[in-house]
């Protein structure tokens, strides 16, 4: 009974810590521009965020996921001072002294926050032993008990969801118009480098689909 118990501990601290560093669940709805056949072969990040102890995560986990792919990118914070406001023609001078043809701009839209009753749950744990001990053949059901089952019983509570929604543009040297753009919604972000590395996936992956990378390393 007492290793029983233990394994069960050990389980739900495992359990725990699965839940906690996973990524938080990313949606994208994309548009491209037909009129603009573009490809990119080097992208500049740009958060458009009011706080920079999130922009810098941000290009950073960025950026890393789009260079281990193939694409070079490079985030806003390696070139320019957040503490300037720089004029539109000189951020487009100094992405074209970087060699990018194109800059991926990020613009906050808010965040949505619901809130849900999760109901008592009941559950057994054991009770068909075998492999953590317990009898060959486990303990089944007894009558109208349960034989070597432990009953565990979670209170209910209110649960607040947060929806953070963004707005992705992409830009190139070729048109004034954006090429690509899509609407992005992060249920839950706990940590902006992890939602950071969530939204690249979605729109590597994107990207990929809509024929927009010059150069790729094949890799997702």
């Amino acid at each position: 009974m007492k290793t029983r118990k233990i394994y069960h501990v050990l389980m739900a601290i495992i359990a725990v810590f699965v839940i906690t560093s996973c990524s938080p669940p990313v949606t994208l709805t994309s548009w491209k521009n037909p009129a603009n056949n573009s490809q990119i072969s080097k992208v500049v990040v740009i958060p458009l965020f009011q706080k920079l102890e999130f922009m810098k995560p941000f290009e950073q986990s960025m950026d890393a996921y789009f260079n281990k792919q193939g694409l070079k990118a490079i985030g806003s914070l390696d070139f320019l001072n957040p503490n300037i406001k720089y004029s539109l023609p000189d951020i487009k001078k100094k992405c074209d002294s970087l060699g990018a043809d194109a800059i991926l701009v990020f613009a906050y839209q808010g965040t949505d926050k619901s809130e849900s009753y999760v109901p008592p749950t009941t559950y057994v744990t054991g009770g068909f032993g075998g492999y953590w001990g317990g009898g060959y053949w486990g303990g089944g059901f007894y009558g109208s008990g349960l034989y070597g089952t432990d009953v565990v019983t979670t209170g209910g509570y209110w649960a607040t969801t947060s929806v953070v929604n963004l707005k992705a543009s992409l830009y190139t040297k070729s048109s004034k118009d954006a090429l690509w753009t899509a609407n992005i919604t992060v249920t839950n972000p706990n940590y902006v480098d992890q939602s950071a590395v969530s939204i690249a996936q979605n729109i590597y992956s994107d990207w990929q689909k809509n024929n927009l990378l010059k150069y790729t390393s094949g890799k997702n």
